[in-house]
Order: C-alpha cells, then structure tokens, then sequence
C-alpha cells in the first residue's frame, strides 16, 4: 500500500519549498490535507503534473507548486471569507478552510460538486459550504470575499469576480492558456483595483473562461 503520508513530505520538501513557498500555515496545510481523496487515480496525487479530479470527467487539477504560489500571494488569513471558483471535487477548498474562517466551493459540474460534498465530509472540513452555478459568475450571496481563489487557467478578466471583492480583497488566477500563462494577483484598494504578476505558470483552462476565438480573413 503507498504511504501518502511520506509522499505528502516529499511534495513539500520537493515541489513546494523548492519554489519560493515558505508560509508555514499554507505548508502544514498541504501537509497534512490527504490530497490522494480528491483525484481520480490515487497513485498519480503527489505528482507534479495535472491529474485528473475525482468524480469522473476530463477536468484536472492544478499542480501542487501553482496551486500553493496562488494562495501564499492571496495571503487568506483566519478572519477571511474565500471563494473558491472551480472547486472541483474540493482539495483546495479543504486546504484554505484550515487557513481561513469559511471558504465557498463553487463549482459548475454536478458531479463535481458532489463528490467534493463528500470528500469534504471525509475530510472533516466543517467550515466549506460547496455550491454550484456558473463559475465566471462566482457567487454574490455570500460576497464580499476577502480572497477568491480562481482553481484553473482564465483567458478574459473576471469582471464578476472582482466586483465581489471585499475592501483590500484579493484575487489569485492563471491568466492565458499553456505555457503563456501568468500566475497574477487582482487587489481592490477602495473603487480601484489593481493587479501584478507573480510568476510564469500553467494551469488548465476553467469552464466560461475561454476568449472567444477571433476571426481570421
């Protein structure tokens, strides 16, 4: 049988420390949530590709070391409410609801969302309220969000996402497709909001992202 429990340290001492993640609540997170319940094939959870999510279908989940360079620059705290669009079957909802008070998984797919219902419950995460709707369009019931946490590659700027920003909130993407994408970071300062980017990265593309194709003569 794997030991997932070793696998787990060695996804952080070799996929996230390596990279410039060195907050240690965000490592103990990863360290102890069991990555190996939320993917399709328990023997691919540790690796440092994109692997499929569990509950059936072609979506995939973003590698460890992007997932972990989004959060750590969205800097959730223990008072933030997170929104985490594109949930999938709910890792990174379990991973931010041990760093912030009550974290939204919103998810598009039904099947999606019910299997992260049950891998939250499996889990013991008790502070995640899973939802599903249309991601591009978030979830305005329970906004403003002090981080929203986009779960995949965007190709358009969220506007509906950032309008349920909360004062100071922030928002961590992959903006573009393969290997032209950014991993960046939208900051509501008052009516503004600002963004920077953080780092080349690449992460799949998230259902109603997508830029429409351009025609070409």
């Amino acid at each position: 049988m794997p030991d997932f429990a070793q696998q787990r340290r060695m996804m952080v001492d070799g996929q996230l420390r390596t990279y410039d993640v060195t907050d240690p609540s965000l490592i103990a997170a990863m360290g102890s949530v069991p990555r190996e319940f939320f993917v399709a094939d328990p023997a691919t959870a540790y690796s440092d590709r994109s692997v499929f999510m569990a509950g059936g279908g072609q979506r995939r989940m973003m590698t460890p070391m992007v997932f972990a360079r989004l959060v750590q620059a969205a800097a959730p705290t223990a008072g933030d409410t997170v929104l985490v669009v594109g949930a999938g079957a709910g890792y990174g909802a379990t991973v931010l609801a041990r760093l912030a008070a009550h974290v939204v998984a919103l998810e598009s797919d039904a099947a999606l969302a019910s299997a992260a219902t049950r891998t939250l419950a499996v889990s013991g995460a008790q502070n995640v309220t899973v939802v599903q709707g249309p991601l591009a369009a978030g979830h305005a019931a329970r906004a403003p969000y002090g981080v929203i946490l986009v779960e995949g590659a965007i190709e358009i700027e969220p506007a509906d996402l950032l309008k349920q920003l909360a004062p100071g909130g922030r928002l961590a993407c992959v903006m573009g497709r393969g290997r032209a994408g950014r991993a960046v970071i939208y900051s509501r300062n008052g009516d503004v909001v600002g963004q920077r980017s953080i780092t080349e990265a690449a992460a799949p593309l998230l259902p109603g992202f997508a830029a429409e194709a351009a025609f070409v003569f």
